[in-house]
């Protein structure tokens, strides 16, 4: 089906995908439903892993934890998240997503918007800041999580 005719996502319908950090099952993006402002994806993180310090320069980011436990950062803050609960990150701000736990973390991401003019687009999203400081170090006395690659 022709994205712009699709009004509901079934589950056959998401468009699936692993990267690194995650296995993704995207439920709103332009290739999925004519979305201009919304992109959404549920995401499962393994047990130990993580979505290291990074930003997206011009999207905004709910984070909004299904099951398991997310040990999210914004900024230099971080709290543990649990089923039901958020974590608003603003366009260009500093985030992480890790999973230290021995459980899955299944969460969605909603971020907005979903094309960006040319000109915006042309930079890294997301834009891995992890190795730099203050970030490259933040989290030293936490427990390690890996990527998946």
């Amino acid at each position: 089906m022709n994205p712009s005719d699709r009004r509901f996502v079934l589950l056959a319908d998401a468009a699936r995908e692993s990267n690194a950090w995650t296995h993704n099952e995207w439920l709103c993006r332009p290739d999925v439903v004519a979305a201009e402002k919304l992109l959404l994806v549920r995401a499962h993180m393994p047990p130990h892993h993580c979505h290291p310090f990074h930003l997206h320069p011009h999207r905004e980011e709910i984070i909004y934890v299904i099951s398991g436990r997310a040990e999210q950062w914004v900024g230099t803050d971080h709290r543990i998240l649990r089923p039901g609960e958020i974590a608003h990150i603003p366009p260009g701000t500093v985030h992480g997503t890790f999973n230290p736990h021995d459980e899955a973390l299944v969460f969605l991401a909603l971020l907005s918007p979903a094309k960006l003019p040319a000109d915006l687009a042309a930079a890294p999203d997301p834009a891995d800041v992890s190795t730099q400081e203050p970030w490259a170090s933040l989290r030293q006395d936490f427990p390690p999580c890996a990527t998946l690659t």
